[in-house]
């Protein structure tokens, strides 16, 4: 029998319980879901699943069946509970602004943040030892890094922070970086690009909404592992993950050749 979570003798503190279950339960009301309808999902009693998400206790198996039934992993879950999607971590205004103006700051700062050394990043950038260090101090005053003795680095930011939806990186650099990133024919065998056009419905598109952020977190979670790795055993990947409401221009030209006093075709 699988023991209960937390097995005896590894108990986590009942802070993170709580947190955990508290992930449930709001995850239970952003899915519109009734204690009953995870019951009937489960095939167990209403009571039982209320004393379950009251006392805690629940088996690794059960716990992994309300996660099915959710459509989350474990590892979502945690997220949750530790509160990465409702608190994305951010840089300052100021600190986003010097990295915005300055495209060679910002290349040092994200070269630092991929697990770079400063000397690999003079070797392999071919930068002047000057140019590197102003660059390296320039970090430090922002308090992005520590400029430590021999030109070394140390973050003083976590790596997992987001860029600011409507700041200034993303203002001069999105925009850049995505189109040059998909004016490219993907022909290599690593490369990957699919566009797909389908009709959706709001729960269908929340779902997808989800899978989608938790393939940028998978993502950002791969290179966390991998940065301890050397440079040359890392490749730079790029990952664009976009989905709005589109129709596309083809489709809607359509219209155009609709005769007057017809309709669409949609009711």
């Amino acid at each position: 029998m699988i023991p209960d979570v937390p097995p005896p003798g590894t108990r986590t503190p009942m802070i993170e319980r709580e947190r955990l279950l508290a992930a449930l339960k709001r995850l239970l009301k952003e899915r519109g879901w009734r204690y009953a309808d995870l019951a009937a999902a489960l095939g167990v009693s209403e009571p039982t699943i209320k004393r379950m998400l009251s006392s805690g206790r629940m088996s690794l198996e059960r716990l992994e069946q309300i996660c099915d039934a959710l459509d989350i992993d474990f590892f979502e879950l945690a997220r949750s509970a530790r509160g990465t999607r409702e608190s994305r971590r951010h840089l300052s205004l100021a600190q986003e602004t010097a990295l915005a103006a300055e495209p060679r700051l910002m290349t040092v700062f994200h070269l630092l943040c991929q697990g770079w050394r400063t000397a690999a990043i003079g070797e392999g950038y071919g930068l002047r030892k000057t140019e590197l260090v102003r660059l390296l101090a320039q970090l430090d005053r922002l308090r992005l890094i520590e400029l430590l003795p021999g030109d070394r680095a140390r973050l003083r930011v976590p790596r997992d922070f987001s860029w600011r939806d409507d700041g200034p990186v993303r203002a001069r650099y999105f925009q850049m970086a995505s189109r040059e990133f998909i004016n490219d024919d993907f022909g290599v065998g690593e490369a990957f690009l699919a566009l797909e056009i389908r009709e959706l419905g709001e729960a269908s598109l929340a779902t997808l909404q989800r899978k989608l952020e938790k393939l940028v977190a998978e993502f950002k979670e791969a290179a966390d592992l991998d940065v301890s790795l050397p440079p040359e055993r890392r490749r730079s990947v790029g990952l664009l993950v976009a989905s709005r409401p589109w129709v596309f221009s083809l489709v809607d030209s359509l219209r155009e050749s609709v005769p007057a006093g017809r309709g669409s075709g949609r009711g």
